[in-house]
């Protein structure tokens, strides 16, 4: 596990805190202060289907942020765990209770899961106070970070003409979103866009970067000190794990339909 020496850590967030309070960003400040930075080499437990089985002796779980309330949130912290709030960021879902606050204006094609259709991200005079209300809701329950999905649209077949910049200023915007809430950030996959938004996002969750032999563009994120948290569905822990350890990263072995079974490096 590679962390900065405690000491300058916290004397760097201290002149930050201090030159943001000089400029009349009190606020601002005390959030940065105050937000959880996951360090490199944590270990996790990703589940977003079924009851959450808090049996798992990891330090950080990624958990849905609809399906689980802050009960859920205050257990893991009693057992000394952080907790990342899942909420889809780049698709619209059917089954969510604010489902009907987005217009059909900003809904795409389908994405191959049901009752999902992407986002016209580039409608971010609609979609930030959604996003907002969703980020607000994790914070409400407790939450120490967030894992917006789906922020790569712009490389798939949404339905709309989105280009790389497009993807860009929504990133910006949902990362913004969350560090106004004292909230940590992931970039979840757009690998394309890593070295443009490293340094707007806390960590990286990726998936299967080790079957598409894409893993190297993850680095930066270990280069910074921020964890990249990573899963393969088709690989065994045999076949990626020596690679991916050697790049600093934390990774297992799920299933695709991300339930409790887990197979860490």
């Amino acid at each position: 596990m590679r962390r900065r020496p405690v000491h300058q850590a916290v004397l760097t967030v201290l002149a930050v805190a201090a030159s943001l309070l000089v400029a009349g960003g009190g606020s601002e400040a005390e959030a940065a202060v105050r937000r959880w930075q996951p360090p490199v080499g944590v270990q996790w437990q990703w589940q977003l289907d079924g009851t959450v089985d808090q049996s798992v002796n990891v330090p950080v779980y990624d958990i849905d942020g609809f399906e689980n309330g802050a009960a859920v949130v205050a257990s893991l912290h009693a057992k000394g765990r952080k907790a990342v709030c899942y909420v889809n960021s780049g698709a619209w879902e059917d089954f969510r209770p604010d489902a009907k606050a987005f217009p059909t204006a900003v809904r795409g094609l389908g994405n191959g899961w049901s009752g999902e259709r992407w986002l016209d991200i580039r409608r971010i005079d609609v979609l930030k106070p959604l996003m907002a209300a969703r980020f607000d809701m994790c914070r409400k329950k407790g939450f120490d970070a967030v894992e917006p999905d789906l922020l790569d649209g712009y490389t798939n077949r949404t339905g709309f003409p989105l280009t790389g910049a497009d993807q860009l200023r929504y990133n910006r915007m949902i990362a913004a979103l969350a560090h106004e809430r004292g909230l940590a950030v992931a970039l979840k996959n757009d690998l394309e866009q890593v070295p443009q938004l490293v340094g707007q996002f806390d960590f990286a969750v990726n998936e299967q970067c080790a079957e598409f032999d894409e893993c190297a563009r993850l680095t930066p994120f270990v280069k910074a000190g921020k964890p990249v948290l990573h899963v393969e569905y088709n690989l065994t822990t045999a076949q990626f794990c020596r690679r991916t350890k050697a790049l600093g990263f934390s990774s297992m072995a799920k299933h695709l339909k991300l339930d409790a079974w887990r197979r860490p490096c």
